[in-house]
């Protein structure tokens, strides 16, 4: 049985839409299963894998610019966005979520490309772990791959 919490099961076509992942090295192996579920659900939303390019990236500061790199050159119908932070001892946490989200969304409103924020902001490693579907929790990337198209198709139409 699903859970209450959530989107729940979505249909989307992805067919010849042009999609775009940054991606962050730190936390790697969180990261790169939230990126292998975007991957496979985007592959199942009919985009082609010619049509998906990635970036990869230091961490999740760097990613609005290399974002807004990939809009400019690449012109993408949807980006998505893919990292995660960890809290630890100090501030550093609160400053790279505020700064990473706030930058998402600027680039998101003033290009006019949707953009979707799929970086996890987790207070433990457990909740991470638990979120990329690693030990048995939802795998948010694939909800955000769906996500993506279908912002896509509302930009496109």
């Amino acid at each position: 049985m699903e859970g209450i919490k959530g989107i729940g099961k979505r249909v989307v076509n992805g067919a010849n839409m042009k999609v775009g992942i940054v991606r962050t090295q730190w936390n790697k192996e969180i990261v790169q299963a939230l990126f292998d579920g975007a991957y496979k659900q985007l592959l199942q939303d009919s985009v082609n894998p010619n049509d998906i390019r990635v970036i990869s990236v230091g961490g999740c500061y760097e990613v609005p610019f290399a974002v807004q790199s990939m809009i400019l050159t690449d012109k993408p119908d949807v980006v998505i966005a893919i990292g995660c932070l960890i809290k630890g001892e100090t501030m550093h946490f609160e400053y790279i979520s505020d700064a990473v989200t706030s930058g998402l969304m600027k680039i998101n409103l003033t290009l006019g490309v949707p953009v979707v924020n799929g970086i996890l902001e987790c207070l433990t490693e457990k909740q991470a772990i638990v979120r990329c579907g690693l030990e048995g929790g939802h795998n948010h990337g694939l909800d955000w791959a769906d996500t993506a198209i279908e912002m896509a198709i509302i930009k496109k139409n």
